[in-house]
């Protein structure tokens, strides 16, 4: 089965109650590239901007913000 990083800024943005805005604002990351990190439409995912949030935020704990999921295949 084939696996996926995912980035969990919806779930990080419920969790410390701030907005996408703020949390670009606090890390120093474009809104954009939250925008679609959040929405799954980024297919690269840059480790400075990882590091930025986990600072932003004070996360330790890099599975606090990216997770790694099974997807389907869909070609089959």
């Amino acid at each position: 089965m084939a696996k996926k990083v995912i980035v969990k800024i919806n779930e990080l943005t419920k969790k410390h109650s701030i907005s996408l805005r703020e949390l670009s604002r606090l890390a120093d990351v474009r809104h954009a590239a939250l925008s679609e990190l959040s929405s799954g439409k980024r297919e690269n995912i840059n480790f400075s901007h990882i590091e930025k949030i986990a600072e932003a935020l004070d996360i330790s704990d890099i599975r606090e913000i990216i997770d790694l999921v099974n997807v389907i295949d869909q070609s089959k």
